[in-house]
C-alpha cells in the first residue's frame, strides 16, 4: 500500500499551541541527514487521514517537503497524543532511504483452524506483533501463524515462525506467541477427582 503526505518546514519561533490553533500539527523528520532533523508542520486533516491508512513503525509512507526540497520514504515513528481525547500533538517520521535495514513492528495474524480449539481448547496468543529487521522495500504487512496442526497443550514460540524472506525477528527466540490451553472444565475435573479419591480412602 502507497500512502503519499506533504509536510511543510516549521517557521522559527514557531509555537506548537499557535500552530495547532492553526489546523497545523508539529512533526519532525530525522535520518535522512545522519543525526540531523528538521522541524515539520503538516495539515490536521492530513495527519488524521495519514493514520487510518498507516500503522506506526510498519507502514513506508511517500513524504514530500516541496519548500526544503525533499522526498523519500519514511516511518513514521511517534505518535504524540492525548490519552482519551485522540488529539494529535506531534507525529515523528524516521527516513530509510539511507539504511540497508531497518526494525519494524509486523501484527501476527493465526491462520487455520488448530485441532485444540476444535476439541474444546482455548487459543491464547500471548504475541500480538513481532519486532523484526528487514530492507525497506521488504516490510511485510502481516505474519501468518499456521495453527492447523496445533493440539491442547501446544505452542508456539518466536523462533517456530515461518518468516518471510529477507526478514528476521529481532525479539526473543524464545518468547511464547501462543497456546493451546485446556478447557477450563477439564482442568477443573482434575482437583475434583483427586478430592474424591482422597474420600474413599
Amino acid at each position: 500500500m502507497s500512502v503519499t503526505v506533504e509536510c511543510r518546514k516549521r517557521p522559527e519561533g514557531s509555537k506548537p499551541n499557535a500552530l495547532r490553533r492553526q489546523g497545523l500539527i508539529p512533526a519532525a523528520l530525522y535520518g535522512h541527514k545522519g543525526a540531523e532533523s528538521v522541524s515539520l508542520t503538516i495539515n490536521e486533516k492530513d495527519a488524521y487521514f495519514l493514520l487510518r491508512r498507516a500503522s506506526v513503525n510498519n507502514t513506508l509512507v511517500d513524504l514530500q517537503i516541496p519548500d526544503l526540497p525533499w522526498n523519500g520514504k519514511v516511518l513514521i515513528r511517534e505518535v504524540q497524543a492525548h490519552p482519551w481525547k485522540k488529539t494529535l500533538y506531534h507525529l515523528s517520521f524516521f527516513s530509510v532511504a539511507a539504511h540497508a535495514s531497518i526494525e519494524v513492528t509486523v501484527p501476527l495474524n493465526p491462520v487455520g483452524d488448530a485441532p485444540g480449539v476444535k476439541q474444546g481448547g482455548v487459543l491464547e496468543q500471548i504475541l500480538t506483533e513481532l519486532t523484526v529487521k528487514c530492507a525497506p522495500d521488504r516490510i511485510p504487512a502481516s505474519i501468518e501463524i499456521d495453527i492447523s496442526k496445533l493440539n491442547i497443550g501446544d505452542n508456539l514460540q518466536v523462533s517456530d515462525l515461518a518468516l518471510p524472506e529477507g526478514v528476521v525477528a529481532t525479539d526473543d527466540p524464545n518468547a511464547t506467541v501462543l497456546s493451546i490451553l485446556a478447557p477450563a472444565v477439564m482442568a477443573e475435573e482434575v482437583p475434583v477427582a483427586a478430592e474424591e479419591a482422597t474420600k474413599e480412602s
